[in-house]
């Protein structure tokens, strides 16, 4: 929004009859999220009052919102509906604009008396959102929401099944906002022990775990994946073992390989985990790879091609999120040059070092009957995932 195109009403903006208050966007550089009180009450009963004045038709003729495209949408009960920020706290939602030929898409959502861009929620004016920031306000839990269920669940992704849909995270789901230049434009989230596997379940996680990760396909392939392992692993690193969750994509493996093999202090801490993360649900992504390493140049070591350990979940070859048997989790799609190995040598120091990292410990519970959280996941419980 900018001041010098106020007069003509741009596109992104509701054209307002002249007894209308002017929109609280209409100033140079403010965003909802710079803006908005960290109140849910107090948004939730502002919107409230707003919905009921639309279904009430108390204008003489409807305002309407133009979309980029230069489309017309009308600002009227039939076109709008609410969301949950929270999966597990219906009663803190968001009015949204829906596309009229499209009704599962967002265009814009209504914050402080105004209706934004889904592009506007997503940015700021403070200079000092910029990296990797924890979310904490209710502004920003709305910005996550976007990039979630908006972005990534509608915009950003293949749609297999159109019935699929992604749910938002819990209001206890920890979580960081990658903001660059001005705008959010991914994140991730995770999993701290002792956190419980699901909704449903009394069992707990045992051991911290990366968990959901989603980057804009404009600022892929840009090494942001790679930054948010490097910070989920420093955030915890007092830590002896941490997981990423089960199943990891070809992508987030190349990621997990440069990481690994920059830093190999930390091959002895990262697993693919299943929750809860007991040992038997734990697989040595650095072994892993090597053993992966190892398939793929049979002709360089005899005889070692069938050891290599099949890792699930690696069919989807699009540019965005996947599905798997416990849901979808977001892992940034990145490729990467094939990574030389040794052959034999690989593959033992792998298992030699492995044997060393992992001493015996009595085995955990499993958690055959223990369901995913419904984070970002979709109908049946679906989660996002690479």
């Amino acid at each position: 929004m900018q001041a010098d195109s106020l007069p003509s009403e741009p596109p992104g903006k509701p054209q307002r009859d002249t007894n209308y208050s002017l929109l609280l966007g209409g100033g140079v550089g403010i965003y909802p999220v710079d803006i908005l009180e960290d109140d849910p009450a107090g948004h939730q009963e502002a919107t409230l009052a707003y919905y009921a004045m639309l279904g009430e038709g108390a204008r003489p003729s409807p305002e309407v919102f133009s979309l980029p495209t230069g489309e017309q949408v009308k600002l009227e009960a039939s076109s709008v509906c609410f969301c949950t920020v929270h999966r597990d706290e219906p009663q803190h939602k968001i009015l949204v604009l829906v596309n009229p030929r499209d009704t599962k898409t967002v265009v814009a959502v209504y914050v402080k008396q105004s209706w934004w861009t889904t592009e506007d929620v997503l940015r700021t004016s403070d200079p000092s959102r910029e990296g990797l920031m924890k979310v904490q306000s209710f502004g920003e839990r709305i910005v996550l929401f976007v990039l979630n269920v908006v972005i990534f669940g509608r915009l950003e992704r293949h749609l297999d099944d159109d019935d699929m849909f992604i749910l938002p995270h819990s209001v206890k789901e920890e979580a960081k906002i990658l903001w660059r230049d001005g705008a959010a434009v991914g994140f991730y989230t995770t999993k701290r022990e002792g956190s419980l596997c699901g909704d449903g379940t009394g069992t707990c996680y045992l051991l911290p775990v990366f968990d959901t990760v989603f980057v804009r396909r404009r600022h892929r392939r840009q090494g942001l994946g790679l930054a948010m392992l490097r910070d989920f692993c420093q955030t915890f690193r007092e830590d002896e073992a941490l997981g990423i969750s089960w199943p990891i994509s070809p992508a987030m493996y190349q990621v997990c390989r440069k990481f690994l093999a920059a830093h190999p202090a930390e091959r002895g801490r990262l697993w693919e985990v299943e929750p809860p993360g007991a040992w038997g649900q734990r697989g040595n992504i650095w072994l892993k790879i090597q053993l992966q390493q190892s398939r793929l140049h049979p002709d360089s070591h005899s005889g070692h091609s069938k050891e290599a350990v099949a890792t699930r979940g690696q069919t989807s070859q699009d540019d965005g999120p996947r599905l798997s048997h416990n849901g979808e989790d977001h892992k940034e799609r990145i490729s990467g040059d094939q990574e030389q190995t040794n052959g034999d040598h690989a593959v033992k120091a792998a298992a030699g070092w492995l044997a060393r990292a992992c001493q015996a410990g009595p085995e955990g519970p499993t958690a055959a009957d223990a369901g995913l959280p419904v984070g970002g996941g979709g109908g049946g419980g679906m989660r996002p995932r690479p």
